[in-house]
């Protein structure tokens, strides 16, 4: 009988997803345990790399990009196991951090999704939390008061500046690597395809907190994110695409007049951004390519936002 049930997706990390399926052959778990590869029509060799390195693991061959939540339900289908992990493609995962997941899981029954601390490449501990968005929250961010107070529990934002770590129960877990109990995923329901890319976690640990479920950071166990391997080929786009999913969601779970306060705050945001980033262009000459690629980014947002359209 199957334990634990993982499901990656992939799309054009080739290098990424070798690393990451062979730790995943690499771990300790000592209950049987499934990996399932949903690749979204790559066209860099990653379908032909998993068939011939790993022939044992289960590939779901899709013919164009479905999105991400799409292909993970397309992969959760397939799964059998008692526990379901999504673990992006540009993760590496160390031996002991699933045995560690897992034993948090079977202890705590009240945990319907235990996520591990995100190790950067540079060796740091990265952000793998949130909180529900709301207006204050997203103001604060606006405004920076979550960097000029980053100890204020009411001024450190939806990216919880205020945090000061260890294992807990959070609001959002993100979706790089989650851990989720089959019973609270029967419950809740699939990740909404309507997401295509981003979003989707929020959205999941919203309704998996409407159906009674806890949401655990667990800070014991920590895994690899290298971040942005699908989105690197056009960072300004796909960051776009997230700001499109954080209305999606806001539009979803509140009515028009909080969303018309979302867009407002948003605005605001990427307009101080903008300017910040211009002047910085202006008094520091050793950053000006990050800070135009930046001030585009900002004037592209903007641009989406009040005309509803992105510049090519």
């Amino acid at each position: 009988m199957i334990e634990l049930s993982i499901i990656v997706v992939t799309w054009n990390a080739m290098r990424y997803v070798q690393e990451c399926l062979a730790s995943l052959i690499a771990q300790t778990l000592e209950a049987p345990m499934e990996i399932i590869v949903v690749d979204n029509a790559s066209t860099d060799g990653t379908q032909e790399m998993v068939r011939r390195v790993f022939p044992n693991i289960v590939l779901i061959e899709n013919t164009t990009n479905l999105g991400f939540a799409r292909a993970n339900n397309m992969g959760i289908r397939c799964a059998a196991g008692k526990y379901i992990a999504l673990i992006n493609s540009d993760v590496t995962v160390p031996p002991e951090c699933l045995n560690t997941l897992h034993a948090y899981m079977e202890q705590n029954p009240s945990a319907g999704i235990v996520g591990p601390a995100m190790l950067r490449p540079d060796g740091t501990v990265g952000r793998s939390y949130m909180r529900f968005p709301t207006v204050w929250n997203c103001l604060s961010n606006a405004l920076c008061l979550n960097i000029l107070f980053p100890g204020s529990r009411a001024f450190g934002g939806w990216m919880m500046a205020d945090f000061t770590g260890g294992t807990c129960e959070v609001d959002v877990l993100n979706g790089w690597f989650l851990l989720v109990r089959r019973e609270a995923f029967e419950q809740t329901g699939p990740l909404d395809e309507r997401f295509f890319m981003y979003g989707e976690d929020i959205d999941w640990s919203y309704r998996f907190k409407n159906t009674g479920w806890k949401r655990i950071y667990c800070s014991e166990a920590r895994a690899l994110h290298y971040g942005g391997a699908s989105s690197a080929a056009a960072p300004a786009r796909f960051y776009i695409e997230m700001q499109k999913a954080d209305f999606q969601y806001w539009k979803k779970h509140h009515n028009g007049v909080v969303v018309l306060g979302y867009w407002l705050t948003m605005l605001i945001h990427q307009l101080i951004r903008l300017g910040g980033y211009a002047i910085a262009y202006f008094l520091k000459p050793g950053i000006q390519g990050e800070a135009l690629f930046k001030m585009r980014r900002s004037a592209a947002s903007i641009a989406w936002m009040v005309a509803g359209r992105v510049d090519s």
